[in-house]
């Protein structure tokens, strides 16, 4: 008997051998300039920078919003009307899942066309944890009739903590999300194309305007504190219509996290205060767009909802005071810049020597989608757009070489699909949330991000007609 026991702990010992060397690979430290993800990107580069040109004219604008507030208690599930039996909310996994309770405030998508001649871009803005990779995905197909194209879309959330969940796969995506839905990715996606399609339909003759305020006091380093420096502007465009309607849009770098786990209500936290506060006091339409919220988080004051709430209007009451000083034109230069980007296989870390085999990390992590990066010149400002939380310390050195060329410039996140944080290379090996479960695509993948999106910055920051 013993003997039997000992040649069965024995075999056991041997199946967790082999299933560790199966499910264990070393981590990949290759320079991304040295793999073939990178070289057939490059020359893809290559190719949209030989196409890129910029086109001056008489603007066109238009203005698109749908509500994507779910029914929930539901007897039966609609994803015509957006009704469900329950739904939960994404953003923290300490929710384990569990429905909504309430609604506290309303969520929305939100669209702003831009036409210069025949060069079209639909800014996309939700409220929403992130813009999920499949309803990013459906909602293009949607507007494929209107001869709309990928490049012509720029998404983004607000990247609301206490949104719409149930729209991702996975055992990671279900724990941030509630268990995945189909119905409700189709309702989102509906929404969201619903709101493209009217902002594109809207076109009128318009004006517009750039600026930034500077908000230090609501925004702080949260990976490293002070020790890391801080993106303080509050990046903004007023987009006018000669019709009398006037939007604002605004992007800041601080996470919408002023509401915890603790809340099972639906809300746009602070952008929403924004957005409500603005559409008060005299414009038709506030779309936020989460910055680079990867490394900064929010400071305010009062307890929960309060705090939402003082950030939310403050930041709104800024906008209201520096909109009367931005110099609105009724003719810009646009030009755009489309990149789909070839990725480098999962690199989810134990340690730093050690990562899950890629087969078990697809298991677990949710569908990041097709991964592009874009970049627009709208006049005096460069926009730029990444499928992931992207760093606020990398968007300064964007920022600054912008400024030497007399540029506004700025980067928002969720673009549509989603590759976990994207951070300065020198937090690689830092043991935080962002930096080592966030980290998805191993140590090549930042650096390859960051100097793609440069190139592309520099790229349509020069163009010439």
């Amino acid at each position: 008997m013993v003997r039997k026991i000992f040649i069965g702990l024995g075999v056991l010992l041997m199946i967790v051998i082999v299933f560790l060397f199966w499910a264990l690979k070393t981590v990949d430290y290759t320079p991304y300039f040295e793999t073939n993800y990178y070289k057939s990107t490059r020359a893809r580069l290559d190719s949209v920078e030989s196409k890129l040109g910029v086109t001056t004219g008489p603007l066109f604008i238009g203005f698109g919003k749908e509500s994507i507030t779910p029914g929930i208690h539901g007897v039966s599930e609609d994803s015509n009307e957006g009704v469900f039996s329950e739904i939960p909310l994404a953003g923290y996994g300490g929710r384990k899942g569990a429905p909504a309770t309430g609604i506290h405030d309303s969520l929305f998508v939100k669209a702003v066309a831009l036409q210069v001649n025949q060069e079209i871009i639909v800014f996309v803005g939700s409220d929403l944890l992130i813009m999920p990779p499949e309803v990013s995905r459906l909602a293009l197909e949607n507007v494929s009739g209107l001869g709309l194209k990928r490049r012509n879309i720029f998404f983004s959330a607000t990247h609301t903590h206490s949104s719409v969940g149930a729209w991702s796969a996975g055992k990671v995506g279900e724990l941030f999300g509630g268990v995945y839905n189909p119905l409700v990715v189709d309702w989102l996606s509906n929404r969201v194309s619903s709101a493209i399609k009217e902002a594109v339909s809207n076109l009128n003759p318009g004006e517009l305007g750039i600026g930034n305020f500077y908000a230090r006091e609501f925004v702080r380093n949260r990976l490293v504190g002070d020790d890391g420096n801080v993106n303080p502007d509050f990046m903004l465009m007023i987009a006018k219509q000669t019709n009398g309607k006037t939007a604002v849009l605004g992007s800041f770098d601080a996470h919408a996290t002023t509401l915890g786990d603790w809340n099972m209500e639906t809300s746009a936290d602070y952008p929403g205060y924004w957005q409500r506060r603005l559409e008060q006091n005299g414009f038709d339409m506030a779309v936020f767009f989460a910055g680079s919220v990867g490394s900064h988080s929010y400071q305010s004051k009062g307890e929960k909802f309060d705090k939402s709430k003082y950030l939310g209007e403050a930041l709104a009451d800024s906008v209201v005071k520096y909109a009367d000083n931005i110099i609105l034109k009724d003719s810009i230069d646009l030009a755009s810049m489309t990149l789909n980007v070839d990725i480098p296989e999962f690199q989810i870390r134990i340690s730093d020597g050690i990562r899950l085999n890629p087969t078990v990390a697809r298991m677990l992590f949710p569908e990041v989608g097709e991964v592009f990066l874009q970049t627009a010149k709208i006049d005096n400002l460069i926009w730029a757009t990444a499928p992931s939380d992207f760093s606020g310390e990398t968007a300064i050195v964007y920022k600054n070489a912008m400024y030497k060329k007399g540029l506004k410039a700025m980067v928002s996140s969720f673009n549509g699909a989603y590759t976990g944080y994207i951070i300065p290379c020198k937090y690689y090996h830092l043991d935080a949330y962002e930096s080592r479960l966030m980290n998805w695509f191993g140590p090549s993948y930042n650096p390859y991000i960051n100097y793609l999106l440069g190139e592309m910055m520099g790229s349509v920051s020069s163009v010439q007609q």
